[in-house]
């Protein structure tokens, strides 16, 4: 394939991190480049996957309870970062939560409702104050047995970060990165005569691939949370996997989902995770106060709002 400038245009898609990743990059020698962003994928899913017991992240959460695990830096910078935010008290980040999700597995073959007393034994290890972090050492200690780290709620969008940088590292001024949910636009789309690349926001109440509206986006991130797609329903009760920090149980919401168009795809994956499950107004309030971040809520009920109308209005 050919970019409308004449250089070269590769598009590559891949099974893994449990989705199906896709990257369009433009470079006069793009093969190597793509070649060395799937071994980067790859790298990089073995060193922050929470679900295969033989990843790094995984090693360090064998030796909770035990003693410090030296990690390695990438994954040390992200669990600080994941600290640090999980300890805001009124959010739903929490990268200590991996027993809890455990215990329901949601999207999982053997996803269940767990009883009373196994959310409660599960709660009782998600405390992120009991991760200890040693900055001159890169070690981590998990201070009780039986705690596990989960960064599924920000490890895709910082992987996304670092194969951004990895591109431009390489000269790479255009490309498109999509790890489900996730996608990342690298300068603009020359194949539209360099217009923004259009990132489709998915409508929840349809079918996959089937958007309510469509957001023009250059040098950006965009990443979606929602409760469409990983789910579980017994009888007549519908149960995602977003869950409520302090009760143990999936989020009560009127969202489907939140969307936040950022620089960095980490900043998105933290604002979605923390906001998600707040009421409308909240949402709106707390994104017209972050700078370069804007966000599209989509409710149950099919309406779809725009932070930045909200911004406007509240500041005329």
């Amino acid at each position: 394939m050919t970019g409308g400038n004449s250089t070269p245009t590769l598009n590559q898609s891949v099974k893994m991190m449990g989705t199906i990743i896709t990257l369009t990059l433009e470079h006069p020698k793009p093969k190597p480049i793509m070649a060395e962003c799937i071994r980067l994928l790859h790298v990089y899913e073995h060193r922050f996957s929470a679900n295969d017991d033989h990843s790094e992240l995984m090693q360090l959460n064998h030796q909770s309870g035990r003693a410090p695990y030296r990690i390695h830096p990438e994954v040390y910078k992200l669990i600080k970062l994941g600290k640090f935010y999980s300890r805001f008290p009124n959010g739903n980040l929490n990268i200590a939560i991996g027993p809890l999700v455990k215990t329901w597995h949601i999207g999982f073959s053997d996803a269940k409702v767990p009883t009373a007393q196994q959310i409660e034994t599960a709660l009782s290890l998600t405390d992120p104050q009991n991760i200890i972090l040693d900055d001159s050492n890169n070690t981590v200690f998990l201070r009780k047995k039986g705690m596990e780290i989960d960064l599924g709620s920000l490890a895709k969008g910082f992987i996304g970060d670092l194969i951004i940088h990895y591109l431009q590292t390489q000269h790479v001024e255009h490309a498109l990165l999509n790890l489900g949910g996730n996608v990342l636009a690298l300068g603009s789309n020359t194949s539209r005569n360099g217009q923004p690349w259009r990132i489709g926001i998915q409508d929840p109440a349809k079918k996959l691939g089937e958007y309510c509206t469509i957001i023009p986006a250059q040098n950006q991130s965009v990443v979606t949370s929602g409760i469409y797609q990983r789910n579980l329903t017994v009888g007549e009760h519908f149960y995602h996997h977003i869950f409520n920090r302090k009760t143990g149980y999936p989020v009560q919401t009127s969202i489907a989902s939140l969307t936040i168009v950022s620089d960095k795809s980490v900043d998105g994956e933290i604002w979605t995770t923390i906001l998600f499950g707040k009421p409308l107004i909240t949402i709106m309030e707390a994104v017209a106060l972050l700078d370069g971040i804007f966000a599209i809520v989509i409710t149950c009920d099919g309406q779809a709002y725009d932070s930045r109308v909200f911004k406007r209005a509240s500041t005329s």
